[in-house]
């Protein structure tokens, strides 16, 4: 579903502790289907993945 290389927007986060928010944009270093994480490099530089079975949300940028 995600590949690396592909860039994405955040929809929402769980994380009350990062500065990301909806509508910032990254590209996804890499998707582990087994733990439904998602590695992402954020344009504005931070590193944080995505916890998809924990209420974080990302969309696919065309």
């Amino acid at each position: 579903m995600y590949r690396p290389g592909q860039r994405i927007a955040l929809v929402a986060t769980a994380d009350p502790h990062t500065d990301l928010r909806p509508g910032d944009e990254g590209t996804v270093r890499s998707y582990d289907t087994r733990l439904q994480q998602l590695k992402v490099t954020w344009d504005s530089g931070s590193r944080l993945s995505m916890l998809l079975d924990d209420g974080d949300e990302v969309s696919v940028l065309t």
